[in-house]
């Protein structure tokens, strides 16, 4: 079974780069400059501007009378950025995968055809993803890799030659193909090349080997081979790291969040098609954008998942948040949603000129529903609602509980909620306890009894409901006991304190600046509407009287 390698070449890979940011500016003359103003050159140009008569190396000055023509400066991140998503879009057809420079990547085709068809076919898929992708590419498959190369840079859209037939196709492509770098000895070879009256890979397949080989050396007879479709090697597989990041440094400083949720969308979309296309998902996202100012640094971790760093006047210029997620997820809709709530509630506070978005790569969550299981909100809306509740209440106050290790009454504290995957075993075991769920304690002591009933033959009532906040009261002491009790904030809880039991006292962390020490009594209160009963609790250390709850 002959054996066929596919290429994706990006023509003019300085200007996708920037495209992936601003496709808008597809259908416009744009020119990508180089260097330090005002000695700026251009170092590439894309189709349009091409026909405008613009070409690499003019100087700034020289292309400024150009009507329509569109300045970018030349962006590192940006092409690192697209070189990544151009190796995600290989990887995702074939795991051997060879890089021939940043705008090249060779794949193996071996295999491949059982899963996604005949040879067009495959090499249509790639360019459809690499468009996906935001890369507009050049795609061929040939027998050899140097063949698919050399096919992928002279032939636009999708080019397949048949196996025997390399040397036919190639020949009228030009010799420029074959030296493509702009390096000395390249365009000595080229000069050479012309003053011979060669144009064309045919011309240069026809010459005498030997008498090639007296003129130009080894390296003569290496590129009439590469002409011809004849040479024959096997790929270097490259095993690049998992990472996921998208970059956009702004032409102009940027002052609305309105325009920046624009923008993140597109870069969410990008890396969600890159995740998709390795077949990830992804549980936290980091967001840094590099502001106008010189800003000093300053720690925003907040309990929902959410991890920032805010700018001050001083040091650094970048502002950085951290979204933690409980499940994952692929969503670019949520992921914008959920990055517009956590900058509202913690905007800039600077022009941003550079934003940064990465994704921490993971399996997707595998998930299968069960006939017996009850119904459960998605992961996505309940991400967004915990979310919009959050930036209401604010976030130290959503999330789950959990105990403190100490003995404090009430000690506590919210963590981020992240529920855990419902087992069918573990949801009849739940059933199977539901009905009845006793914490037995004696009524009015110290403890108190908690009783959550589903079965009508249990008559224990008695429960405590705590306030939030515990309701701040005057308390008048006769004889070393709470006599008189007045609460300022409920003008119902009032009145003289017709029972007492107390003080029950505890005290810890006394090593500590939090410690406490606190006497608490359960209380009955004549009231205007009947007696109540309540939790009288005093701090010691402080002196403050507090209702912590009432007797139901």
């Amino acid at each position: 079974m002959s054996q066929y390698f596919a290429c994706i070449f990006v023509p003019d890979f300085p200007v996708e780069a920037l495209l992936r940011a601003e496709p808008g500016l597809r259908s416009q003359s744009l020119a990508v400059l180089e260097g330090k103003a005002p000695l700026q050159t251009v170092f590439a140009v894309n189709e349009n501007a091409r026909r405008a008569g613009v070409d690499p190396g003019m100087s700034k000055l020289q292309i400024e009378p150009c009507a329509g023509l569109v300045l970018r400066a030349r962006s590192l991140p940006q092409e690192a950025a697209a070189h990544a998503a151009l190796l995600d879009c290989a990887q995702s057809f074939s795991p051997r995968v060879e890089v021939h420079g940043c705008d090249t990547i060779v794949l193996d085709l071996a295999g491949l055809e059982p899963l996604f068809g005949a040879l067009p076919k495959i090499a249509r898929a790639l360019s459809r993803r690499a468009s996906d992708l935001g890369l507009e590419t050049n795609v061929a498959v040939a027998g050899n890799p140097d063949s698919a190369v050399l096919a992928a840079r002279g032939f636009s859209g999708v080019t397949v030659i048949p196996e025997g037939k390399e040397a036919e196709q190639l020949g009228s492509l030009p010799v420029e193909v074959l030296l493509g770098n702009s390096t000395q000895e390249s365009g000595q070879l080229l000069e050479t090349f012309s003053r011979w009256g060669i144009r064309k890979l045919r011309d240069l397949a026809a010459l005498p080997d030997v008498a090639l080989s007296e003129r130009l050396g080894q390296t003569g007879i290496h590129l009439q081979k590469l002409a011809r479709g004849a040479t024959s090697r096997t790929l270097v597989p490259v095993e690049p790291a998992l990472i996921f990041e998208e970059v956009i440094e702004l032409e102009y400083p940027l002052l609305l969040l309105e325009p920046l949720a624009f923008l993140l969308g597109r870069l969410l979309e990008q890396l969600c098609a890159r995740l998709e296309a390795r077949a990830l998902a992804t549980q936290e996202l980091r967001l840094c954008l590099e502001l106008e100012n010189g800003w000093q640094t300053e720690d925003l971790s907040t309990n929902n998942g959410a991890t920032g760093v805010l700018a001050r006047p001083g040091q650094s210029r970048l502002f950085q948040r951290t979204l933690r997620l409980p499940v994952p997820l692929l969503d670019s809709r949520t992921f914008l949603k959920l990055l517009q709530l956590d900058l509202k509630a913690h905007p800039p506070g600077a022009p941003i000129v550079k934003i940064q978005l990465s994704a921490e790569p993971v399996r997707p969550r595998a998930a299968q529903n069960g006939l017996f299981l009850p119904p459960s909100p998605e992961p996505e809306k309940l991400e967004l609602t915990l979310a919009r509740i959050a930036g209401i209440v604010g976030e130290d106050k959503v999330g789950s509980l959990e105990l403190l290790d100490t003995h404090r009454p009430g000690g506590f504290r919210m963590q981020r909620f992240a529920p855990e995957p419902i087992s069918p075993q573990r949801h009849r075991d739940t059933e199977k306890n539901n009905s009845t769920f006793l914490f037995p304690v004696s009524s009015l002591s110290s403890s108190v009894s908690l009783c959550l009933c589903g079965d009508s033959s249990n008559d224990l009532v008695t429960a405590l409901r705590i306030f939030r906040p515990p309701v701040d009261v005057v308390v008048t002491m006769q004889d070393g006991k709470p006599a008189f009790i007045n609460c300022p904030q409920r003008k119902e809880i009032q009145g003289e304190i017709l029972w007492a039991a107390g003080p029950w006292r505890s005290s810890g962390d006394w090593w500590e600046q939090e410690g406490w020490a606190r006497d608490e009594w359960d209380i009955a209160v004549q009231e205007e509407a009947g007696i109540a009963l309540y939790r009288l609790v005093r701090d010691r250390l402080g002196g403050r009287w507090i209702l912590e709850g009432t007797y139901d």
